[in-house]
C-alpha cells in the first residue's frame, strides 16, 4: 500500500492512509486558497524555490497528532493565566505567535520565514495572528515590507507564491513598546485580543532578544500579555546564561513568572535534519544499536567548523567564545542524544530523561584536556583576511578563543575508557558539521599486512553530515577489481540530495511547529541545562583565572596543532583530516 510522507511531522514518520485516525484529525483545520492571476506587491521580493507539495495531515515530531490531547499540554501545562483551557472539541481556537525582538536578523532570516514556510504547507491553524514586537517604531505595512524579502516558497507551480505570500503577510501586524514595559505589553494584549475575535487564544512568545531582557519580557508577558482561556508558551534563545552560576539565576528568575513546562529553549541544531535521524539510525536498525558501545567503538568525533570569522560579531562573540557559543549547546547537545540509553517512549520526558543521565556521568572537563586558539590575520594571494583582534569591536589584548578543541569521558558501564572528542572553531579552511563514529579495528584481521601503517584503511568510519549537502556514510575497505590483492576504501553513501529530492526544512521550521503543539522532546529542560553547565563551568573560571592565551592559527587553516596532539594522546586521528569527503 502506498504511504505518504506529512511535511507538517517533524520525523520521518510514514503511514498508510487506513491507519489514520481520522477523529484525531477532526479539529484540524486548513487553508483553501484560490489561485488568483494578479501580481501581489511583494510578488518581485519572493526567491522561488520549486518542490513537491500536496495535502497531508498534521503531526508533531513524535508522531502524534497536531491536535491530539497530550498528557503535556492544556490544564497540566500551568498556563500563566491560572485557568483551565477549553477542551478543542468545545471552542474554536486562534493561535498568535508574537516574535518579540522582530527588527533583529534572527527574526528576519529565520523565524519569520519559518512560519511562512509552515503557513505554506498548511501546518498552521486556521486561525492565526503574528505580531511583531520591538522597541523600533514601525507600521504593519513597513514590517510587512521589512520580512517580505526574506520569504521563499516551495511550491508546485511558481505563479501561486506571491498568493500564498500576500495572504500571509496580511496575518502580520506589528507593536511597538519597550521590553520592560507593562504598559506596552498591555496594548499588545489588547491587540491580540481584537485579532482572536473572542475565540479561545493560544499564545506563543518567540524570545529573539538578548538574554539580559529575557526576565523582563517574561514579567511583562506573564502579567499584562498571557492567555486567560488557553495556553501560553515562551520560547528562549540561547545563550542561557555565561556559567552555572547565571544560568542558574536565569531559570529561577524565569520560574517566578513562567512553569518549567512553558518554557522551551531552543537549540536549532537539534532541529537539524541528520540530529533528527541520528536516533532513528540507531535505535531502528538492528546492524547499528549492537555496535553502539565501548565494545565496537573506538572513539567518536563531533566537529564543527565555518570558513569564515566573527564579522559582524566581534563584540558579542567576545563575551562568549566558541566554548559557549557552540560546545557546551550544540556538540554536547547532540552527543548526550547520540550516548543516551534507549528511552521508554519517545515521549519528551523519557528521551530527556536518559539526555540527563548521560550529562550526568560525564566527567567534569580538565584544562590539560582542552586547547583553544583564536585566528590571526592571514594573506591569500591578493586576499587579506582580518584576524579576530582586527576587529574594531573586540579588544586588542582579548584572549577569547575562536577555537577548541576537547576530549570528553562519560562513566557509565556503555561508555567507559571511549574519547568524545569535540572540535569547534571559525576561520577555518571549510563549514562542515558533522558526527564521525570510528570503530575498532579487526581482531586478528587476516589483511593487516595490506594495510600497513594505514590507520585510515584499518578504521571503519560511520559519518553523519549534517550541513551542508546532508549525508550518512559508511567508510569500508574494499578489494580493488582486479587479479591483485589491493585494497581500496570505499563509501557506502546516502545522500539525501540524491535519494530524496524534496527540500529539506529549515530546523526553525520543526521546532516552532513542535512548540505550537506543545512537544517538548527537541527543548532542553531545566535540570539537562543545570548538568550541561556542570561539565563546563570549572573549565571556564580556570581559562579566565589563568588568562590562558590561546594558539594563534592563520585564518582558512585547519586550526591549532594543539587539537592533532590532543587527539593523538588518545591515539586518535581527526577524520576530517582523510581529504577524502
Amino acid at each position: 500500500m502506498a504511504t505518504q510522507i506529512n511535511p507538517c511531522c517533524s520525523s520521518s514518520t510514514t503511514f498508510s492512509p487506513s491507519s489514520l485516525n481520522q477523529k484525531a484529525f477532526s479539529s484540524a483545520k486548513f487553508f483553501n486558497f484560490s489561485r488568483k492571476s494578479s501580481p501581489s506587491r511583494w510578488v518581485f521580493k519572493i526567491h522561488s524555490r520549486i518542490s513537491p507539495k500536496n495535502q497531508f495531515e498534521l503531526k508533531s515530531s513524535n508522531g502524534y497528532p497536531l491536535n491530539a490531547i497530550s498528557l503535556h499540554d492544556g490544564a497540566a501545562e500551568k498556563p500563566l493565566a491560572k485557568e483551565l483551557v477549553s477542551p478543542p472539541e468545545q471552542s474554536e481556537s486562534n493561535l498568535s505567535v508574537t516574535v518579540v525582538g522582530a527588527s533583529g536578523d534572527l527574526a528576519k532570516k529565520k523565524i519569520f520565514p519559518a512560519l511562512f514556510a509552515l503557513f505554506y504547507e498548511d501546518c498552521l491553524p486556521q486561525n492565526f495572528t503574528i505580531f511583531g514586537y520591538a522597541r523600533t517604531k514601525m507600521t504593519d505595512e513597513e514590517l510587512r515590507e521589512m520580512i517580505s524579502g526574506t520569504l521563499t516558497c516551495r511550491i508546485d507551480k511558481r505563479e501561486n507564491c506571491g498568493d500564498k505570500m500576500e495572504k500571509f503577510l496580511e496575518r502580520c501586524f506589528y507593536q511597538s513598546g519597550q521590553y520592560n514595559s507593562e504598559e506596552h505589553f498591555a496594548e499588545l494584549d489588547l491587540k491580540l485580543k481584537q485579532k482572536e475575535g473572542g475565540k479561545v487564544s493560544n499564545r506563543l512568545f518567540y524570545l529573539s532578544i538578548p538574554p539580559d531582557i529575557f526576565v523582563d519580557v517574561a514579567r511583562c508577558a506573564s502579567g499584562r500579555a498571557s492567555s486567560k482561556n488557553g495556553w501560553t508558551r515562551v520560547i528562549v534563545e540561547k545563550p542561557f546564561g555565561r556559567d552555572s552560576e547565571s544560568s542558574g539565576e536565569l531559570t529561577r528568575s524565569l520560574k517566578k513568572y513562567l512553569a518549567e513546562d512553558q518554557i522551551f529553549r531552543i537549540d536549532h541544531y537539534l532541529g537539524k535534519e541528520l540530529v533528527e535521524n541520528l536516533s532513528v539510525l540507531r535505535f531502528s536498525n538492528l546492524v547499528f544499536e549492537p555496535l553502539w558501545s565501548r565494545n565496537y567503538i573506538r572513539n567518536v568525533q563531533f566537529i564543527f567548523s565555518e570558513d569564515f570569522g566573527t564579522e559582524g560579531r566581534g563584540g558579542y562573540f567576545d563575551n562568549y567564545g566558541i566554548i559557549r557559543d557552540i560546545m557546551q549547546n550544540h556538540l554536547l547537545q547532540i552527543l548526550a542524544l547520540f550516548a543516551m540509553e534507549t528511552p521508554v517512549t519517545l515521549d519528551a520526558e523519557d528521551v530527556r530523561n536518559e539526555k540527563v543521565k548521560v550529562l550526568r556521568s560525564m566527567r567534569r572537563l580538565k584544562l590539560e584536556d582542552v586547547i583553544v586558539g583564536q585566528y590571526k590575520g592571514h594573506s591569500k594571494g591578493a586576499k587579506t583576511y582580518a584576524g579576530y583582534t582586527d576587529d574594531p569591536t573586540v579588544p586588542n589584548d582579548s584572549l577569547t578563543p575562536t577555537f577548541a578543541a576537547a576530549a570528553l569521558f562519560i562513566d557509565n558501564a556503555r561508555w567507559d575508557g571511549v574519547p568524545f572528542l569535540m572540535k569547534a572553531g571559525k576561520a577555518l579552511n571549510t563549514r562542515r558539521a558533522e558526527i564521525r563514529v570510528q570503530f575498532r579495528h579487526v581482531p586478528g584481521n587476516l589483511y593487516k599486512r595490506n594495510f600497513g601503517m594505514d590507520l585510515d584503511k584499518a578504521t571503519n568510519e560511520l559519518v553523519l553530515r549534517v550541513q551542508p549537502d546532508e549525508a550518512i556514510y559508511l567508510k569500508i575497505n574494499n578489494k580493488i577489481p582486479g587479479l591483485g590483492m589491493r585494497f581500496d576504501r570505499s563509501d557506502l553513501n546516502l545522500l539525501y540530495s540524491a535519494r530524496y529530492p524534496k527540500e529539506i526544512p529549515d530546523a526553525y521550521e520543526r521546532l516552532l511547529l513542535d512548540a505550537i503543539e506543545g512537544e517538548r522532546r527537541l527543548f532542553i529542560r531545566s535540570d539537562e541545562l543545570d548538568a550541561a553547565w556542570a561539565i563546563f563551568t570549572p573549565l571556564l573560571k580556570e581559562l579566565e583565572a589563568k588568562k590562558i592565551s590561546p594558539e594563534l592559527y592563520p585564518y582558512g587553516s585547519r586550526g591549532p596543532v594543539g587539537a592533532h596532539y590532543l587527539a593523538a594522546k588518545y591515539d586518535v586521528r581527526w577524520g576530517d583530516l582523510a581529504g577524502d569527503d
